[in-house]
Protein backbone atom coordinates (compact mmCIF):
# COMPACT_ATOMS: atom_id res chain seq x y z
CA UNK A 1 0.00 0.00 0.00
CA UNK A 2 1.01 3.57 -0.92
CA UNK A 3 1.37 5.90 1.86
CA UNK A 4 3.40 8.84 0.61
CA UNK A 5 1.95 9.99 -3.17
CA UNK A 6 4.31 12.50 -5.16
CA UNK A 7 2.36 13.90 -8.13
CA UNK A 8 4.34 15.81 -10.65
CA UNK A 9 1.29 18.46 -11.72
CA UNK A 10 1.65 21.10 -14.60
CA UNK A 11 -1.86 21.77 -15.21
CA UNK A 12 -2.09 19.76 -18.71
CA UNK A 13 -4.74 17.45 -20.05
CA UNK A 14 -2.81 14.57 -18.86
CA UNK A 15 -1.28 16.34 -15.89
CA UNK A 16 -5.44 16.88 -15.14
CA UNK A 17 -6.17 13.07 -15.70
CA UNK A 18 -3.59 12.10 -13.51
CA UNK A 19 -4.83 14.53 -10.81
CA UNK A 20 -7.85 12.37 -10.62
CA UNK A 21 -5.98 8.82 -10.78
CA UNK A 22 -4.04 10.50 -7.95
CA UNK A 23 -7.18 11.11 -6.07
CA UNK A 24 -8.63 7.87 -6.12
CA UNK A 25 -5.39 6.33 -5.38
CA UNK A 26 -4.80 8.47 -2.72
CA UNK A 27 -8.24 8.19 -1.07
CA UNK A 28 -8.04 4.15 -1.41
CA UNK A 29 -4.66 4.02 0.36
CA UNK A 30 -4.91 6.76 3.04
CA UNK A 31 -1.54 8.22 1.65
CA UNK A 32 -0.19 11.80 1.95
CA UNK A 33 -0.20 13.92 -0.90
CA UNK A 34 2.44 15.90 -2.26
CA UNK A 35 2.29 17.85 -5.63
CA UNK A 36 5.25 19.64 -7.57
CA UNK A 37 5.31 21.59 -9.75
CA UNK A 38 8.59 22.04 -11.77
CA UNK A 39 9.94 25.48 -13.61
CA UNK A 40 12.57 25.48 -16.16
CA UNK A 41 14.95 28.07 -15.17
CA UNK A 42 13.84 30.99 -18.12
CA UNK A 43 16.08 32.15 -20.51
CA UNK A 44 15.44 35.44 -22.63
CA UNK A 45 17.67 34.89 -24.75
CA UNK A 46 20.31 32.48 -26.41
CA UNK A 47 23.76 33.69 -27.20
CA UNK A 48 26.89 31.96 -28.47
CA UNK A 49 28.16 32.43 -24.69
CA UNK A 50 24.96 30.99 -23.51
CA UNK A 51 21.59 32.31 -21.96
CA UNK A 52 20.84 35.48 -20.39
CA UNK A 53 19.24 35.48 -16.57
CA UNK A 54 16.29 37.49 -16.71
CA UNK A 55 14.79 37.43 -13.24
CA UNK A 56 11.51 39.27 -14.34
CA UNK A 57 10.84 36.74 -16.76
CA UNK A 58 11.28 34.16 -14.02
CA UNK A 59 9.78 35.85 -11.47
CA UNK A 60 6.45 36.14 -13.65
CA UNK A 61 6.86 32.38 -14.91
CA UNK A 62 6.53 31.13 -10.89
CA UNK A 63 3.71 32.77 -10.22
CA UNK A 64 1.81 30.89 -13.15
CA UNK A 65 3.57 27.92 -11.96
CA UNK A 66 2.15 28.51 -8.44
CA UNK A 67 -1.17 29.11 -10.00
CA UNK A 68 -1.11 26.21 -11.65
CA UNK A 69 -0.34 24.03 -9.01
CA UNK A 70 -2.72 26.09 -6.19
CA UNK A 71 -5.36 24.90 -8.95
CA UNK A 72 -4.29 21.50 -8.17
CA UNK A 73 -4.40 21.78 -4.57
CA UNK A 74 -7.84 23.45 -5.11
CA UNK A 75 -9.36 20.90 -6.72
CA UNK A 76 -8.27 17.64 -4.11
CA UNK A 77 -9.20 19.89 -1.14
CA UNK A 78 -12.51 20.08 -2.55
CA UNK A 79 -12.72 16.41 -3.15
CA UNK A 80 -11.65 16.17 0.65
CA UNK A 81 -8.70 15.44 0.27
CA UNK A 82 -5.45 17.15 2.58
CA UNK A 83 -2.44 18.00 -0.08
CA UNK A 84 1.03 20.08 0.30
CA UNK A 85 2.81 21.61 -2.79
CA UNK A 86 5.62 23.33 -4.20
CA UNK A 87 7.17 24.80 -7.12
CA UNK A 88 10.68 23.81 -7.51
CA UNK A 89 13.44 25.47 -10.47
CA UNK A 90 15.43 23.24 -12.66
CA UNK A 91 15.00 19.78 -14.41
CA UNK A 92 11.94 18.24 -14.63
CA UNK A 93 13.26 14.51 -14.09
CA UNK A 94 16.00 16.14 -11.16
CA UNK A 95 13.72 17.58 -9.09
CA UNK A 96 10.65 14.93 -9.17
CA UNK A 97 13.43 12.53 -8.24
CA UNK A 98 14.70 14.74 -5.41
CA UNK A 99 11.19 15.39 -4.03
CA UNK A 100 10.27 11.81 -3.91
CA UNK A 101 13.74 10.83 -2.02
CA UNK A 102 13.41 13.94 -0.02
CA UNK A 103 9.55 12.81 1.31
CA UNK A 104 10.03 8.98 0.83
CA UNK A 105 7.80 8.57 -1.79
CA UNK A 106 6.20 5.25 -2.49
CA UNK A 107 4.53 6.34 -5.82
CA UNK A 108 5.58 9.11 -8.53
CA UNK A 109 2.26 10.07 -10.58
CA UNK A 110 2.69 11.88 -13.94
CA UNK A 111 0.66 12.73 -16.71
CA UNK A 112 1.57 11.71 -20.02
CA UNK A 113 0.05 13.33 -23.47
CA UNK A 114 0.74 10.20 -26.71
CA UNK A 115 2.35 12.25 -29.69
CA UNK A 116 1.50 11.60 -32.52
CA UNK A 117 4.17 11.87 -35.28
CA UNK A 118 7.72 9.88 -34.61
CA UNK A 119 9.27 13.14 -35.15
CA UNK A 120 7.69 15.08 -32.10
CA UNK A 121 8.17 11.98 -29.94
CA UNK A 122 11.83 12.40 -31.27
CA UNK A 123 12.46 16.01 -30.21
CA UNK A 124 10.46 16.48 -27.30
CA UNK A 125 12.12 13.42 -25.36
CA UNK A 126 9.91 11.81 -22.68
CA UNK A 127 10.30 12.88 -18.76
CA UNK A 128 7.78 9.47 -18.05
CA UNK A 129 10.31 7.59 -19.94
CA UNK A 130 13.39 9.20 -18.07
CA UNK A 131 11.87 9.26 -14.86
CA UNK A 132 11.21 5.50 -15.03
CA UNK A 133 14.73 4.86 -15.13
CA UNK A 134 15.91 7.36 -12.94
CA UNK A 135 13.04 7.26 -9.83
CA UNK A 136 13.71 6.00 -6.22
CA UNK A 137 10.51 4.36 -6.19
CA UNK A 138 7.27 3.22 -8.31
CA UNK A 139 6.09 5.24 -10.86
CA UNK A 140 2.46 5.74 -12.09
CA UNK A 141 2.29 7.16 -16.21
CA UNK A 142 -1.27 7.97 -16.69
CA UNK A 143 -1.47 8.42 -20.21
CA UNK A 144 -3.67 10.97 -22.54
CA UNK A 145 -4.47 10.73 -26.70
Amino acid sequence: MYKKILLAYDGSESGQKALLDCHEIAQWSQAQLQLIAVMQLPLSALTLEGGIYDETLQQGEKKRYQAILDAGLRKLSDAGLAARGEVVIGDAVSEITHCASTIGADLIVVGHKHLSGWAARWWSGSVSKALIEQAPCSVLVVITH
